[in-house]
């Protein structure tokens, strides 16, 4: 079973303060950093692309950037991305035909490889072929394009599939996670969470990433027996 791993999104930071708000996440415990990439196409949103990553890779020494592409042609900014510092690509099954190619495409570019399905994409998406070559497969539980959603439990099933089927890979979930719903995450298998309110608006951030990591790894004993 894959450490616990906390990725605070910073969708929920304050963009004016961007890299003071990266160095506050690592500074209170977190290992990556979460970064919804949105080009208005494949979600209703735009949010930031590689010139800004760049300047946060540049202004932030040592980041690990979780670069979730919610973009419509996610081969067409692999080299982007990798340019800018991109420590992990993540794209979404539904907007390539290609997966395995594209995860081959992100490695041939030193980053790891994140698959991510919406809710309404059945865990089945991920075959056999595309989760052994992916780093990381992601579990969205609200739909892509803005933060402050509700979190969706009736997708937390598909991480315990992906767990039984893909033991050693990290499993991320992503949307609405926080201290009251990390439980049902870690539970079913989950190792990589990402929180972006939860984190980003409490009073003591580094509070919730202690609590949020805590609670994976006490749940993960189950995994090891």
């Amino acid at each position: 079973m894959p450490r616990a791993i906390i990725s605070p999104s910073v969708l929920a930071s304050d963009f004016g303060q961007l890299t003071a708000e990266c160095k506050r996440m690592i500074k209170g415990g977190a290992e990556w950093l979460h970064m919804d990439v949105m080009d208005g196409h494949f979600v209703p949103n735009i949010t930031m692309g590689a010139p800004v990553l760049s300047c946060v890779y540049k202004d932030v020494p040592g980041i690990f950037m979780d670069c979730h592409m919610m973009v419509a042609q996610p081969e067409k900014w692999v080299n982007d991305i990798a340019d800018a510092g991109g420590s992990l690509y993540c794209f979404h099954i539904e907007a390539t035909t290609d997966a395995v190619s594209l995860i081959n495409a992100i490695h041939g570019r030193n980053m790891k490889a994140g698959v991510a399905i919406s809710p309404d994409t059945p865990s089945s998406a991920i075959t056999d072929e595309i989760g052994a070559a992916a780093d990381m497969l992601l579990v969205m539980t609200v739909y892509p394009g803005r933060g402050g959603q509700k979190f969706l439990e009736r997708c937390v099933p598909k991480v315990a599939e992906l767990r039984a089927r893909f033991p050693e890979k990290d499993i991320e979930v992503d949307g609405g996670v926080g201290p009251k719903t990390i439980d049902i995450c870690a539970e079913a298998g989950s190792n990589v969470i990402v929180a972006g309110t939860a984190i980003f608006g409490a009073p003591s951030p580094e509070d919730v990433i202690v609590s949020l990591k805590a609670t994976v790894t006490t749940a993960q004993t189950k995994f090891s027996k």
